[in-house]
């Protein structure tokens, strides 16, 4: 489980493909506190720790990325490119601070950033996200998109907004963001479920 609140962002410095995709990230997370098999939210996506070290001082950790994942996540077939920068999470601890919302990691889909304005000293993001899961989106419900924990402001059929503050920019890529970009999309849970009663009802 994971909060949504991104707290380093990493860099990818290797990749190869071996079957499953393996990914070397480089990270400001100490080595020696992570252990093999912690999983490791990287742009949304909950990963398992397959290997770990330092290099040139720097600590990093390897992930192996399955088929699946590269299919369903922005990640894509060619995988991530080297030198791309994504947004990092530890898995929560009992005890944590829960200040975003509860997310799991398992990507649901891709949304596409359609539009981006400054609204104050905040930016406005309009996403369209994929028909099946739009009716999972509600305004001031909550949404993870590419792991960091985002308020929905408005939803018009497949397409929604949210609003991203100076602080958030800067501490995660969003401020690197762009139209056109790919985002991992993770709806809330509590949304998902409620869904589901209503279906059952």
């Amino acid at each position: 489980m994971f909060t949504g609140i991104v707290t380093d962002v990493g860099r990818v410095t290797a990749a190869e493909m071996a079957g499953d995709l393996r990914a070397r990230i480089a990270c400001g997370y100490d080595p020696d506190g992570i252990a093999m098999g912690a999983s490791i939210a990287c742009e949304g996506i909950c990963l398992t720790v397959v290997g770990k070290g330092r290099e040139a001082g720097a600590g990093w950790f390897e992930v192996d990325i399955s088929a699946e994942t590269l299919a369903r996540t922005n990640i894509g077939a060619a995988g991530w490119p080297l030198g791309k920068r994504i947004n990092l999470e530890r898995a929560l601890r009992l005890g944590d601070e829960l200040g975003g919302h509860i997310v799991t990691g398992h990507v649901d889909g891709v949304a596409m950033i359609e539009a981006m304005a400054p609204e104050g000293d905040s930016l406005r993001v309009s996403f369209r996200a994929p028909d099946a899961l739009a009716r999972f989106i509600a305004p001031k419900g909550s949404v993870a998109l590419n792991g960091t924990s985002l308020t929905v402001n408005e939803v018009e059929g497949s397409r929604f907004g949210v609003n991203l503050i100076p602080h958030t920019r800067e501490v995660t890529t969003w401020g690197e963001a762009k139209v056109g970009d790919a985002v991992n999309l993770e709806i809330d849970t509590l949304a998902r479920y409620v869904a589901r009663l209503a279906e059952a009802g």
